[in-house]
């Protein structure tokens, strides 16, 4: 199918027959909120997302220190393949 011949033929149409086309008014279309994730300032979503960074990178350490705890406890060998 082509597009270009079938407007071809409304224009060579409106040639032998006065069409008048209705413009439909222009309205904007109202979308609900709902779709969209929820928009925080600048300031709060530097709060809020850095906290995350912040819980993850103590986490981090916490596990880091636990680690060489337990090495130090156990003498320095972290593993044993003989037993």
């Amino acid at each position: 199918m082509d597009w270009k011949s079938i407007g071809g033929d409304v224009n060579k149409q409106s040639s032998s027959e006065t069409v008048t086309k209705k413009r439909l008014p222009k309205k904007i279309r109202h979308i609900p909120e709902c779709y969209f994730l929820p928009r925080k300032s600048l300031p709060s979503a530097i709060l809020f997302y850095g906290s995350f960074i912040a819980a993850g990178v103590g986490a981090g350490m916490l596990l880091e220190v636990w680690i060489n705890k337990k090495v130090k406890e156990d003498g320095g060998i972290i593993w044993e393949f003989d037993k």
